[in-house]
């Protein structure tokens, strides 16, 4: 049985009404260069939350660098690479069951991604969706991942000169809307659960979760990359442990 829409009307969620601001952690654990300005990094994601993100979200975050996690803080942190013992099942929530975004810099340079775009991606997500377990329904019928960032992945956009992940809006996840809506940041998406050229999306149907690519190009690209422990792999992680009495990959 597929789960309980848990987000149709997105501003319904409990996470986007929190009266309390979160605090996020931005913590640098890689040993190799980011090839950015940590603190300018950290300056320009919160431009990107501020002024791009929360006016249409209503998800604000105050992001504060930190050398370790923070009591009750969220944590954005960038690592060399991922732990290649950890299982795709990995949770993607701290201990304390507070939000956790990785950033894991060999494998993101080594696909000639941007540290910036890889980092602004998953900061915008876990705003989003904290725990990475929100599906909306969608065309199908099917369940359609609520990521604000993977349909339009390899768009781009510069925030005092570093360049940021496009995002859906709203929208997006309304088939009811029309043409003339605004469906992402960039207005390149045109219509609801469209999925531009180098892009992806998560769907759910029955028992499996499936990747829909933007074109074969994608697909490609997208098999070639290190996704290990990237969100997309904690939805795969959660609905393989709730259709397989509770056994995670």
């Amino acid at each position: 049985m597929p789960p309980a829409r848990q987000a149709a009307q997105p501003r319904a969620q409990g996470h986007l009404k929190r009266n309390k601001v979160p605090t996020i952690a931005c913590i640098n654990k890689a040993t190799v260069g980011l090839e950015v300005d940590f603190d300018e990094l950290i300056a320009a994601l919160q431009k990107y939350v501020d002024r791009d993100l929360a006016p249409v979200w209503g998800t604000p975050a105050k992001l504060v660098k930190a050398t370790n996690t923070m009591p009750g803080a969220w944590t954005l942190i960038f690592m060399d690479t991922a732990d290649r013992a950890r299982s795709l099942g990995h949770h993607d929530l701290t201990k304390h069951g507070l939000p956790n975004a990785k950033v894991f810099v060999e494998p993101t340079l080594d696909v000639g991604e941007l540290i910036s775009v890889a980092a602004s991606h998953e900061l915008a997500e876990m705003l989003i969706d904290p725990g990475a377990n929100i599906w909306c329904a969608g065309p199908g019928p099917a369940l359609y991942a609520y990521e604000i960032c993977d349909p339009v992945e390899e768009q781009h956009y510069e925030v005092d000169d570093l360049a940021m992940c496009n995002f859906v809006y709203p929208a997006y996840f309304e088939e009811f809307r029309k043409r003339a809506t605004r469906f992402d940041h960039l207005k390149k998406v045109k219509r609801p659960f469209q999925i531009l050229e180098g892009g992806y999306i998560q769907i759910w149907r029955g028992k499996k979760v499936k990747k829909m690519f933007g074109s074969r190009q994608k697909e490609m690209r997208f098999l070639a990359e290190d996704r290990r422990l990237h969100r997309s792999e904690f939805r795969d992680a959660q609905v393989s442990a709730q259709t397989n009495g509770g056994k995670r990959r």
